[in-house]
């Protein structure tokens, strides 16, 4: 039997529009331009459209695809599932509208198959990125990394592209640390990386935003803040405990003399964590509920531009701090 390299998973819901021309453009991609053995694996998590009927016939038609389902949503749900089960030496996932550019698939697995990283990521982030995408969204991510690096001592640079890929052994240890069953599931896998020592490689990507995108940012920055609670919480108790997997640890170590030292510096950074969360629902409510109208789409514009640079210039403040 050939050995499969490469087993990209492409998680959906409800995405019957989006998923027959992407999964075979993607497979067109591995055929014609991709040097290692992949497969497509197609993760319909609780569709309630034509989206499961759709993933069975793709994989009757074309022999790199397969289809699974699972009753239950959840994008951290599916990966963790079918990762878990997968023989394939790495383990990838991207979005189902391919908002990522397919040239960066092959820098994203070719250092992991050579064994010099552990886990890679897209990022839209970083210097050499080029990205096309609305002010709202932008100043969320945004926004949200910062919190990463400031509250949770991450050092990656986006935590929420759907543009990822984890050695097979890697995947192993970590996938079983996790809890979180939807997009917080990204975020919860990259802290135990970098708590367990692994290296991980970062690939600048050309993003297009998906304008019919169902992704409910709000409720996701939500949930989001949440995961981050409760993951750093367990850090500072003691209670989620990593392997050392690959040299020192590149947070603040895992073993339990560790999160005892910073338990009160770590107990203030979750306190402001949980205080932001519940501010965010309020005005997220206010907002929906009724709220005060935006007197004009160029005011609103003009506000979420100055909110952006704002956030960008707080970014580039924290990165000087960490240089100097």
């Amino acid at each position: 039997m050939r050995v499969l390299q490469v087993d990209i998973v492409v998680p959906v819901r409800n995405e019957e529009g989006d998923l027959a021309p992407s999964v075979r453009r993607l497979a067109g991609y591995l055929r014609e331009s991709f040097p290692f053995s992949a497969r497509i694996t197609i993760a319909d998590n609780g569709s309630t459209d034509a989206t499961w009927a759709i993933a069975s016939r793709l994989a009757r038609e074309l022999p790199e695809v397969r289809a699974v389902h699972m009753d239950l949503p959840g994008r951290g749900r599916a990966l963790r599932a079918i990762w878990s089960e997968s023989y394939a030496e790495v383990l990838a996932y991207m979005d189902v509208d391919l908002s990522t550019d397919l040239n960066a698939l092959l820098p994203l697995v070719a250092p992991l198959l050579s064994g010099h990283s552990d886990l890679a990521i897209g990022t839209r982030l970083a210097r050499g990125s080029r990205v096309i995408r609305g002010p709202k969204r932008e100043l969320i991510s945004r926004g949200y990394n910062i919190l990463l690096r400031t509250f949770m001592g991450a050092h990656f640079s986006d935590a929420q592209c759907g543009f990822k890929a984890i050695g097979r052994d890697q995947a192993r240890v970590l996938l079983p640390l996790t809890r979180d069953t939807g997009w917080f599931f990204d975020t919860e896998l990259l802290m135990l990386a970098e708590r367990a020592g692994l290296r991980i490689h970062e690939i600048p990507v050309d993003w297009v935003d998906d304008l019919d995108s169902r992704v409910d940012i709000i409720a996701t920055a939500l949930a989001d803040l949440r995961g981050m609670a409760r993951l750093g919480a367990g850090f500072a108790r003691g209670s989620i405990q990593v392997p050392q997997l690959r040299g020192p640890a590149l947070a603040r170590g895992g073993g339990r003399h560790a999160a005892s030292r910073y338990l009160p510096q770590q107990i203030a950074r979750f306190t402001v964590i949980g205080v932001t969360s519940t501010i965010a629902y309020v005005v997220n409510r206010h907002w929906v509920l009724g709220g005060p109208r935006r007197a004009a789409e160029g005011r609103h514009d003009r506000g979420g531009s100055q909110m952006l640079r704002a956030v960008h210039e707080s970014e580039m403040a924290t990165q000087g701090e960490r240089t100097s």
